[in-house]
């Protein structure tokens, strides 16, 4: 799991770092990830300096990435240091950093004005990659479906690809919506019919798995072996991808899908959001890397929140009270404080405030604040991001881990899961760009 790769000295080194006046008489400077913090008079934290000026270095450094077989190297590996060398790791998580990588940049990229064609053109190879190296053989229960976890060195992926928590032959069907959603934005974005057809196949594929949910069980499992569908792990949290991946086909004509997206809506409103008042069981399981069936995390109840706030009445109208209760109990089961800062952890069994999770906490807060008109929780939103913001150093080079040493490691911690976040807040906040 991820809380691995934070050993006790290191810990104990930040701590003396980070812990203002811990030695000596004189105060120390604060520092985050290498920067002086900056506080206001109440002192609540700034940014280093403007995110727009920090996304914007991040962005062009990630220009400068090599190339392994035509493809950026953060698109083929998810284990990088700060000069781009991969680490001693080789498993990756290809669904979920090109799915989330993919709306990240089709986001950068309206956001600064559709002005550099190197944001677009990384997004399509996001997207050849899922197509190209990263599917199933044509055979089997989930036919050409992309794999959730694999090997940087493998081009294509095997049959037997998994790694992390995943078995051989094992895929997560919920990146399926994850990477689908993303390749129809990215068909519309690029006008190229073969990412759509792609993510049409990936609902297919979904809606013929798909099963009626119940207290004890989602639509799909959290892990499935590709050839012969036996399921592992009960329940899957993220069924918003899905959700969103039926609602961009039923938009564009394809009716087929109306009956299991009822299906699964009435499974999320039914069974899921309730279970968030209570002991939140229906939002167990999603990162790659763990499959104790228990284990609840804070990525699935925000992205659902973030996708009611976005749809309001024309999917719920009960969306402001239903984003009410996916966003308290994350705020109560999974936020901590460093630095003064109220941030998110991932999950139950990862108490560390990553940056993908940290900055959908922040996005989606920002949101609700703004849909709500709450003062104070805007002001938690922007400190959870100003949070994040630290780990991004004067070169562009952001940590997935404010604590960590170095730049680098969990590519889609340290970037792909991280910028469309920002754009998300900064559409409903622009004056916190600055």
């Amino acid at each position: 799991m991820k809380c691995f790769r934070s050993g006790l000295p290191l810990v104990l080194a930040a701590f003396a770092v980070f812990a203002p006046g811990a030695y000596g008489h004189a105060a120390k400077p604060e520092v985050m990830a290498g920067h002086i913090a900056k506080r206001d008079a109440d002192g609540r934290l700034l940014p280093w300096i403007s995110w727009r000026t920090a996304l914007d270095r991040e962005m062009r450094f990630y220009e400068s990435a090599p190339s392994v077989h035509g493809y950026p190297v953060f698109v083929t590996t998810t284990f990088l240091d700060g000069d781009w060398k991969p680490t001693e790791r080789n498993d990756t998580i290809p669904a979920t950093q090109n799915g989330m990588g993919i709306i990240s940049y089709l986001k950068y990229y309206e956001f600064s004005g559709k002005q550099n064609p190197r944001t677009l053109a990384t997004a399509r190879l996001m997207g050849d990659y899922l197509l190209k190296k990263s599917l199933t053989p044509d055979s089997g229960k989930y036919p050409r479906f992309p794999h959730s976890t694999g090997r940087r060195d493998q081009f294509p992926q095997p049959t037997n690809s998994g790694s992390q928590s995943d078995h051989p032959y094992e895929i997560e069907p919920d990146k399926g919506g994850i990477s689908g959603y993303a390749l129809v934005l990215l068909s519309d974005a690029t006008k190229d019919p073969k990412y759509f057809a792609q993510a049409l196949h990936n609902a297919r594929v979904l809606m013929t798995n798909q099963q009626v949910g119940d207290a004890t069980h989602s639509p799909w499992p959290f892990r499935a072996d590709h050839r012969t569908g036996a399921p592992r792990g009960p329940i899957s949290s993220d069924m918003t991808y899905v959700l969103r991946l039926y609602d961009a086909l039923l938009a564009r004509g394809y009716t087929e899908f109306k009956p299991s997206r009822t299906a699964l809506w009435q499974w999320i409103k039914t069974q899921q959001i309730p279970s968030a008042k209570t002991d939140g069981a229906r939002f167990v399981q999603f990162f790659e890397d763990h499959d104790t069936p228990t284990n609840r995390n804070a990525w699935a109840p925000l992205n659902l929140a973030r996708y009611l706030l976005e749809k309001r009445d024309a999917i719920d109208p009960e969306w402001r009270a239903d984003a009410s209760t996916l966003i308290e109990f994350v705020r109560r089961d999974f936020t901590h404080g460093e630095f003064g800062v109220t941030v998110c952890h991932e999950q139950d069994e990862d108490h560390d405030a990553w940056g993908g999770i940290n900055s959908t906490y922040g996005a989606v807060l920002a949101m609700y604040a703004k849909a709500t008109q709450s003062a104070s929780l805007a002001r938690e939103a922007r400190e959870a991001l100003n949070f994040t913001e630290y780990a991004i150093d004067e070169q562009g080079r952001p940590r997935d881990l404010i604590k960590n040493a170095a730049p680098g490691g969990w590519q889609e911690d340290a970037h792909t899961d991280v910028i469309h976040n920002y754009m998300d807040a900064l559409a409903v906040y622009p004056e916190w760009g600055n």
